[in-house]
């Protein structure tokens, strides 16, 4: 075994063990008992022991080895999100993943009007910051690790040498956030009774029967289940060489969005059509709704430990100014959307639904299928379906998407102010067509 592949095998050893000391500590204190997930403690853990921590254990060369897991896991994540639970009709389905899907762009689109006009009337008057600042609360907030790293070289093409690594920090800064600012919501609702979900819908879980059967068949069904994830993700690899090839022939503008997209949006496209094919064959056995459930959790917990564990603290610390008045308005921003705009727009339990829009436009997808867990263990309120259907048509548009790489080019081309106009109306227009969305089910009612 060469140098490399025992650094890279330490790496993921280290890395591994900070998420078991995590999930140990948080069971043995009872942090999880009150809401707070295991990520927190073996994130808190592994700044504490990273370069940039207290005790320095963990060295600046493991660390970086990290940098590019949360795309890999973003994937992974992904994945499994449609595998081993029945797909709803579409019948069922449209209402609640429109009034998600609408939340979702409202939220996003909401962020670049935030940046915009924080940067146009704070950090460009009282700091002289580059314009394309306005773009990184919804590249490290909605976008997340993945797209922030890639979308650095647009920057740095627009003089903005400096993007990469700010909106790096900003997307831990929104991981970070989402966590334990979630779960501190998440707490509060149980406490205030905003959490609704009392009745089960089509993805409400069934307790998984006890196997007491010989080990083999256990890390046999395992083994099926990571299979059907790697189909899943071998069919997203295979739209993405396919989009490839056809982009030239369409424009060039249409190559840089798909060498920027990253993989994981094409990763539940897969998920969707594995699952189709395992029903349309009577195999749906092969994929487990339990051990799917828990792949995804161990992956959002590997993410967010790496993510917080490499956390830069001296570039926070050089640019914390306007990283802070950023994050602090896209917070702001999140939170409005989640206390104010969730409960009019959104049908059924919106506390359970808009908790995990939260987790998504503030650090990531992964984040918002983790404090779904938390908010609602039994999977009663039927949120997991629409959410995953609904990311079908958001993440080509947002995270790392079309606009996320266009709103660079916007920006230069026609002026901050200008796109802070557009962005304006563009989010008026969702958060309108969603509250005119929810009036439809009592409407539709009526005339039957």
């Amino acid at each position: 075994m060469g140098p490399t592949a025992v650094a890279l095998a330490l790496s993921i050893a280290a890395l591994g063990g900070l998420v078991v000391l995590g999930r140990g500590l948080g069971a043995a204190t009872g942090l999880q008992r009150i809401g707070l997930p295991a990520a927190l403690v073996s994130g808190l853990i592994g700044l504490l022991i990273g370069p940039f921590g207290v005790a320095h254990v963990l060295p600046m060369g493991l660390t970086d080895r990290w940098i590019n897991l949360p795309a890999v896991l973003m994937t992974l994540v992904f994945s499994t999100m449609l595998l081993g639970k029945p797909l709803p009709s579409a019948g069922e389905l449209w209402r609640p993943a429109s009034a998600q899907l609408l939340l979702g762009l409202t939220l996003g689109f909401g962020q670049y009007l935030v940046g915009a006009l924080v940067v146009l009337g704070i950090l460009i008057p009282w700091l002289g910051v580059h314009p394309l600042m306005a773009c990184l609360i919804e590249v490290g907030f909605e976008g997340g690790h993945g797209s922030a790293a890639v979308m650095g070289p647009i920057y740095a093409s627009f003089g903005f040498a400096g993007g990469r690594d700010l909106g790096l920090a900003m997307a831990t800064v929104g991981l970070v956030s989402s966590v334990v600012l979630g779960s501190v919501l998440v707490i509060l609702a149980r406490q205030f009774h905003w959490i609704g979900s009392a009745a089960g819908g089509d993805d409400a879980a069934s307790p998984a029967p006890t196997s007491h059967g010989p080990w083999w068949q256990g890390a046999k069904s395992l083994a099926t289940n990571l299979g059907c994830c790697g189909v899943a993700v071998l069919v997203a690899l295979g739209m993405q060489q396919v989009l490839l090839a056809v982009s030239p022939g369409i424009s060039d503008g249409m190559v840089q969005v798909v060498q920027t997209m990253p993989l994981f949006p094409l990763a539940l496209v897969g998920s969707l059509l594995v699952q189709l094919l395992l029903e349309r064959t009577g195999q749906t056995g092969l994929a487990t709704a339990p051990i799917q459930s828990k792949t995804a959790g161990l992956a959002t917990d590997v993410l967010i430990t790496a993510a917080m564990a490499g956390l830069n603290l001296p570039l926070l610390l050089h640019d914390w100014l306007p990283l802070t008045i950023l994050a602090g308005a896209g917070l702001g921003w999140n939170l409005f959307g989640l206390l104010v705009l969730s409960k009019p727009m959104l049908p059924g339990p919106w506390f359970e639904r808009g908790i995990t829009e939260f987790g998504q436009a503030t650090g990531v997808a992964a984040t918002g299928l983790l404090l779904l867990g938390l908010a609602d263990p039994e999977a009663k309120s039927a949120t997991l379906a629409p959410f995953s259907i609904k990311q079908l048509v958001l993440q080509p548009v947002l995270a790392g998407g079309v606009v996320t790489v266009l709103a660079p080019l916007a920006v230069m081309a026609w002026g901050l102010q200008t796109w802070a106009v557009l962005c304006l109306a563009i989010t008026l227009l969702l958060a309108g067509g969603g509250l005119l969305l929810a009036r439809l089910p009592t409407a539709a009612s009526g005339s039957h």
